[in-house]
């Protein structure tokens, strides 16, 4: 086990490299409480334990872009994603993330956005989740506020993620995949931000220290 959680911080160290971003050579076993900008996160569903999950795996309806989906492998490196400011607005990497505040999140492995729009997504008809973008670089339904209380994302709380444009919230539904992904959780946007589906909470990843100038 310890072996695999090693083995998946280094895929994450390399691909963050090839992406443009370089790391703190301690970050990895730096603790800090908040969430920063910058930092490459996993994160799990407080109702279904299943972590946010890209793969380059496209929809057969609705957009047909990248599909997002919740996975239950704790272990997987395509649930990678990483914390960024909107492209419009320049943020110091390593600056905590304020509860209110907007931010993208990219699939580290292929390095396209978190975006929603109104398609219907395939399994329940709420609003579909996507991925889109290249190189990180993607339009304005890639952004999604951070609701939660207090000043700062706290790592050990649970926030929702509301997007920008249709103030829905991303949320894990109660349906899951046939083939080619099988079991897999379907993700989509809903009105109800209050209850557990719509909630998630930061884990495995390496986080992005605070600058000390």
């Amino acid at each position: 086990m310890m072996w695999a959680k090693s083995a998946c911080l280094c895929i994450v160290v390399v691909v963050c490299a090839l992406s443009g971003f370089i790391l703190p050579t301690h970050s990895a076993e730096f603790e800090y409480e908040f969430v920063t900008f910058g930092s490459v996160v996993k994160l799990l569903n407080k109702q279904y334990s299943i972590r946010l999950h890209s793969h380059e795996v496209k929809y057969g309806s609705g957009s047909g872009q990248q599909s997002v989906t919740g996975m239950s492998h704790a272990e997987d490196a395509n649930s990678y994603w990483q914390v960024r400011s909107p492209s419009d607005e320049h943020v110091m990497r390593g600056t905590p993330v304020k509860c209110g505040q907007k931010i993208r999140l990219t699939h580290v492995q292929t390095q396209s956005n978190l975006h929603s729009h109104n398609f219907a997504s395939p399994l329940t008809d709420e609003q579909e989740v996507s991925c889109f973008g290249e190189g990180g670089e993607g339009d304005h339904l890639d952004n999604w506020n951070v609701i939660c209380s207090g000043k700062y994302w706290e790592r050990d709380s649970y926030v929702q993620l509301q997007h920008d444009v249709t103030d829905q919230y991303l949320a894990a539904t109660s349906q899951t995949y046939g083939r080619p992904i099988s079991g897999q959780r379907e993700i989509a946007c809903t009105y109800k931000g209050n209850r557990n589906p719509a909630k998630w909470k930061a884990m495995e990843g390496v986080y992005i220290k605070p600058s000390e100038d």
